[in-house]
């Protein structure tokens, strides 16, 4: 089987690469650096400029299905510029794929994008699956929802789509992990505000193979990329500082100071969000990683 992945060289998109080679899946990937272009027997790399509109075609032969990862990273300060960066990469990377698809003669049968468990409102105590529909206007709702509506547009080309909300990636190459980690190590480390926010994390490896399951079974839909026990923020910073064999001493971090540092881009750390993942384990997903303790000990290790 051979898929095109988009996003491919971030920190989701290394690990889905990994696993893909140990499956046996030929992987396409496209980047907007002529400098990351690679081909090898497993691994081929193809140009695209989506602010520009501009693809190799070349990137979509023999291709059976796409995940798509590519969008601008929210975890940077949200001028008002940088937030329509932040939707309109995720605009115009889709419309990409969509409008090239209808150019040309294919085998694409499914498409896997990513989202986000961002989409569901703050609150300390909904329990969220998939078929919540009443969502907010908050930013980061309205950037998930644009996105999904616009992976939509890959139905009408009679392809499978499905979506991945994906919920507090743990890894230890990267993303918020390690920056959790970093005042944890020197003794800095300590809840933000009350500390009961609900985080929905997921291992980085159980990511990867969710990904790859839902395009193994051309499971259509939606699905939360998390894992089966959520805990709050305090819980999550202490699991941490006992992984690290670190004390915690120092009081709660006040809302407002994170506001004064980040911005608006703060409600990343103070947003509530409980969400189930009951849907995709009653389609047969296994997690390797259930509890936050093990999956801790498994990259800090």
């Amino acid at each position: 089987m051979k898929v095109l992945i988009t996003g491919a060289t971030g920190l989701i998109g290394q690990e889905i690469v990994k696993h893909c080679h140990t499956k046996g899946i030929t992987v396409n990937y496209l980047t907007t650096s002529k400098s990351k272009i690679n081909q090898s027997d497993k691994t081929h790399g193809f140009y695209w400029n989506p602010k520009q509109q501009e693809i190799d075609l070349n990137c979509f032969d023999g291709v059976e299905a796409i995940i798509h990862l590519a969008g601008a990273t929210v975890s940077k300060r949200w001028t008002s510029s940088y937030k329509k960066e932040i939707i309109s990469s995720r605009k115009e990377t889709t419309q990409l794929l969509v409008s090239s698809l209808k150019k040309i003669e294919h085998k694409v049968k499914q498409v896997v994008s990513a989202s986000a468990i961002g989409i569901y409102p703050d609150s300390l105590i909904n329990y969220y699956d998939e078929t919540f529909k009443d969502f907010d206007n908050s930013f980061l709702s309205s950037v998930v929802q644009i996105w999904e509506q616009e992976v939509n547009a890959f139905s009408n080309l009679n392809i499978i789509v499905s979506k991945v909300r994906i919920g507090l990636v743990l890894s230890n190459k990267g993303g918020a992990l390690k920056e959790m980690v970093k005042p944890v190590k020197f003794g800095l480390g300590a809840p933000f505000g009350d500390g009961k926010q609900w985080q929905s994390w997921i291992h980085i490896t159980d990511l990867a193979q969710l990904f790859l399951y839902v395009l193994k079974h051309q499971l259509p839909g939606v699905y939360n990329g998390v894992a089966p026990n959520p805990v709050t923020n305090q819980e999550l910073t202490k699991t941490i500082a006992i992984t690290l064999d670190k004390p915690l001493f120092l009081p709660n971090i006040p809302r407002f100071v994170m506001k004064l540092v980040l911005g608006e881009m703060h409600t990343l750390l103070f947003d509530s969000q409980r969400v189930s993942n009951k849907k995709i384990e009653d389609k047969g997903f296994y997690f390797e990683y259930h509890h936050l303790q093990p999956a801790l000990e498994d990259l800090l290790g």
